[in-house]
């Protein structure tokens, strides 16, 4: 059976990750055994979700109906119910939910109508608390099929800590990125010296250690010096596997989704109040903004540098009219050329404009040019991938150097 679980917690406490390892336990404890946990993250465009829109799901052999109980003993004993847009959900299946709820529930929007439809076709055992919205990502994580997958360490503190500082060793989270990337990813952000790993919100997680399977996860939190957890759990997900993204067309995009685009810089980009940039590109059937915000830091210069006519592909979530960038990639650069009055070969001076249409004349002994001076600038930039900073990255975003890529000195992406 599968046990599906989400809309436990709140900005204030509580994660739904730390409730589904409790779960484990207990239903362990009770003999019912859990073969895999996995953390399913959903659509990062629904404006109602808490933190990274995550569930979790439970595989288990045992008793249904026990493991009903168990999990809504649970909830009511963790979730945080006192949270205005906390509204749990709880399903419990032995039939195969279809996998293509859990591809929508990533990719666009489900309803709760749908999900109990659905639920009800399975003969499961489902309950939803407060308006049960939770349920549409419970059904999600029961139907989850990753075709790409990562896995993530998760520490948890003792609930008397939740709320106070915590203490995991900077230097030595540091060293566990040295010693297993790229295996392992988004622990530390070295260019911007930002550790990413350690939440600075007020609920139970103590650190989580990303990487490609269970090996690599456990190898780096080997290294790592911090308060003791109460508890630990591998999660396999569908974190930093890009599949929040669908295939777009500029001129054919909805609100709330994620996208890969192709296009063409359309006007030298612009930067804003608060130092966000933006940048327009173009394609046949129309013309869209992209947006790389403050927190995005030097990626921001890689924008910047974009010129009218050069070839990009961009991935983002499509948010109030534009594309907030995820990854950029440059296929192809124009020439930074730029036109000026010629020198007259005679007196070595700048020459004016004769008139429209007239070319150029020298003032000072009448020597006349048809045709301006072109210079080439040097490009500050090259062909290849592009990332935001792990410290802005989203769950869902592969990272480039899960993708086959490094990023020598902050410079594009090269095959490995």
């Amino acid at each position: 059976m599968r046990i599906g679980i989400d809309d436990t917690d709140s900005p204030r406490t509580m994660c739904t990750t730390y409730l589904g390892a409790v779960l484990a336990r207990r239903l362990n404890e009770s003999g019912i055994r859990v073969n895999r946990a996995y953390l399913v993250r959903l659509n990062p465009n629904v404006t109602f979700k808490t933190r990274g829109n995550a569930a979790i799901a439970l595989d288990a052999e045992g008793d249904p109906k026990i493991s009903f109980r168990l999990a809504c003993r649970c909830i009511e004993e963790l979730a945080d119910f006192g949270a205005e847009n906390t509204h749990p959900g709880i399903v419990v299946t032995e039939e195969k939910i279809p996998t293509a709820f859990f591809q929508r529930a990533v990719q666009d929007y489900c309803t709760r109508e749908e999900a109990t439809d659905l639920l009800d076709d399975a003969g499961a055992l489902y309950r939803g608390y407060k308006n049960g919205r939770g349920l549409i990502g419970a059904t999600a994580a029961t139907a989850a099929e990753f075709v790409d997958t990562t896995y993530e360490w998760l520490s948890y503190r003792s609930m008397d800590r939740w709320g106070s500082e915590r203490y995991v060793d900077a230097a030595s989270l540091r060293a566990s990125e040295l010693a297993t990337s790229p295996h392992t990813w988004d622990t530390v952000d070295f260019q911007n010296r930002v550790v990413v790993c350690v939440p600075h919100t007020p609920d139970p997680v103590l650190f989580g250690i990303r990487g490609s399977n269970p090996f690599w996860v456990a190898k780096a939190r080997g290294f790592v010096r911090s308060e003791f957890p109460v508890c630990e759990q591998i999660y396999q997900t569908n974190q930093g596997t890009d599949s929040h993204l669908m295939k777009g067309t500029i001129g054919a995009l909805i609100e709330g989704r994620s996208y890969d685009l192709f296009g063409t810089v359309a006007a030298r980009p612009e930067t804003l109040v608060g130092g966000h940039v933006r940048v327009t590109i173009v394609e046949e059937y129309g013309t869209v903004s992209c947006m790389a915000f403050e927190p995005t830091k030097g990626f921001r210069d890689i924008v910047r540098s974009l010129l009218p006519g050069d070839r990009v592909r961009v991935t983002g979530s499509y948010k109030r009219g534009s594309i907030n960038l995820e990854k950029l990639c440059i296929e192809a650069l124009v020439e930074d050329t730029t036109l000026h009055p010629p020198l007259c070969p005679e007196c070595v001076r700048r020459m004016t404009s004769a008139g429209r249409a007239k070319g150029y004349k020298c003032r000072h002994c009448g020597s006349r040019a048809s045709s301006p001076m072109t210079t080439v600038a040097p490009r500050t930039v090259q062909i290849g991938w592009y990332e935001v900073p792990s410290c802005a990255r989203r769950h869902l975003a592969m990272p480039l150097i899960r993708a086959g890529l490094r990023i020598p000195d902050g410079g594009p992406g090269e095959p490995l």
